[in-house]
C-alpha cells in the first residue's frame, strides 16, 4: 500500500449548547442549527471518522487501526488512544470533570480516562472559561456544591484567541459560551456533570448531574499545570510545542511560505484551522484547506508544506501497553 496521508471525514454531535459556527466558519455540512462538536479525527464508536480518500476510502478509522496496524508503528496495539474534535460552544458547556485511567477501568469498565486541552481558535471579546474550583477538600467540595455557591467554588478565567490550556483528568472545567476550541483528548466519552445552570433537556426536565463521581475524581486542591512552551523557527514557518505531557504531545504550526517537515514519530494527527496551501508526500500533491483532519501515517519519514495555513499537531506520548 502506497504511503499516503489519509485524509478523514468527520462526525457531527447534536448538542444543547451548539451552533451553527462549524459550518459558517469551516463550511462543514451540519446536520442541526445546535451542532455543538466536529470529531474530525475519532476512532470512538460514540462517532469514528471515515477515510476520504485512497484505497482505504470508506472504512472507519477504527476499522483501519485494526486492519493495518503497519499504519501506526509501535503504537499499534489496544484501541486508538487520541480524539480530536472542534467544539462550538454558543452557550455555557456544563461544568464537569472526567476521571482518570485507573477509575475509568474500575468504574466505568472503559480502557481510558479523559485528560485532554485546548487550543482557542477564536471566541467572542470578554469571553470566558471554568478551569478549576477553589475547594481544599471533597467536603469543602461538597459543601458549596450543597448551598449553591458556585460563585464562591468556580475558578473563571477570560480568554482569547490562540491561548491553550491543559485539562488533566480530575480537573473542574466548562468552555464559556461565544468560545471555539480545537479539542485534543483521550479517545474517552466519560464525562460527570458538576452543574449545568439548571437547564433542562429535550424531555422538559433537568439534565443529570454526577455529584458523587464528581467529588470523587475531582483534584484538590485545584493547581495549575505549568506548561513550558518550546519553539522552532525558520525563515516561512514557526512550529511551537504546546503541550508534551503522559498522554499526548500538541504543537502549533503556522506555515507562511514553505517548510520541510522531518517527522520523528510513527504517526502524526492533523487539523488545519485556517488557511491553505498542499503538503507533497514523495513527489505526490495534495491540497489542504481550514477544515480538513488527516492523519500522516508510519512510513512517511519527511514531507513537505507550502501555502499559508495554520496547523494544530498532535500524537500519543507514551506505548498503549504502559
Amino acid at each position: 500500500m502506497r504511503h499516503e496521508p489519509l485524509f478523514l471525514e468527520p462526525s457531527f454531535k447534536d448538542r444543547i449548547w451548539g451552533g451553527t459556527k462549524l459550518r459558517e466558519a469551516f463550511g462543514y455540512d451540519i446536520p442541526s442549527e445546535t451542532t455543538g462538536e466536529c470529531w474530525g479525527i475519532s476512532a470512538h464508536p460514540h462517532g469514528p471518522s471515515k477515510v476520504k480518500n485512497g484505497p482505504l476510502k470508506g472504512k472507519t478509522l477504527n476499522q483501519v487501526w485494526e486492519q493495518h496496524p503497519e499504519l501506526f508503528g509501535s503504537y499499534a496495539d489496544g484501541e486508538f488512544p487520541l480524539l480530536t474534535k472542534i467544539i462550538d460552544a454558543k452557550t455555557d458547556l456544563s461544568v464537569q470533570v472526567h476521571p482518570d485511567d485507573e477509575y475509568a477501568r474500575k468504574k466505568e469498565n472503559q480502557p481510558y480516562g479523559k485528560t485532554e486541552c485546548w487550543y482557542i481558535i477564536d471566541c467572542e471579546e470578554g469571553a470566558e472559561i471554568i478551569y478549576g474550583h477553589n475547594a481544599q477538600s471533597p467536603e469543602n467540595f461538597r459543601a458549596m456544591v450543597d448551598e449553591g455557591e458556585w460563585d464562591k467554588l468556580l475558578r473563571r478565567v477570560k480568554v482569547k484567541p490562540g491561548d491553550f490550556f491543559y485539562v488533566p483528568s480530575g480537573t473542574i472545567h466548562a468552555i464559556g459560551g461565544g468560545i471555539m476550541i480545537l479539542e485534543t483528548q483521550q479517545s474517552s466519552d466519560i464525562t460527570y456533570r458538576v452543574y449545568d445552570y439548571d437547564r433542562k433537556g429535550s424531555d422538559g426536565k433537568p439534565r443529570e448531574l454526577h455529584i458523587d463521581p464528581s467529588i470523587e475524581v475531582t483534584q484538590y486542591p485545584h493547581r495549575d499545570p505549568e506548561l513550558n512552551y518550546r519553539i522552532h523557527q525558520d525563515s516561512q514557518a514557526v512550529f511551537k510545542e504546546l503541550v508534551s505531557e503522559k498522554y499526548f504531545a500538541v504543537q502549533h504550526w503556522d506555515i507562511r511560505g514553505f517548510a520541510k517537515v522531518s517527522k520523528a514519530q510513527p504517526f502524526l494527527l492533523a487539523s488545519v484551522i485556517s488557511g491553505d496551501g498542499s503538503m507533497n508526500v514523495d513527489g505526490k500533491t495534495y491540497q489542504i484547506k481550514k477544515g480538513d483532519h488527516l492523519i500522516v501515517p508510519a512510513g512517511i519519514d519527511v514531507f513537505e508544506l507550502d501555502g499559508n495555513v495554520e496547523i494544530i499537531v498532535s500524537h500519543p506520548s507514551v506505548a498503549l501497553d504502559q
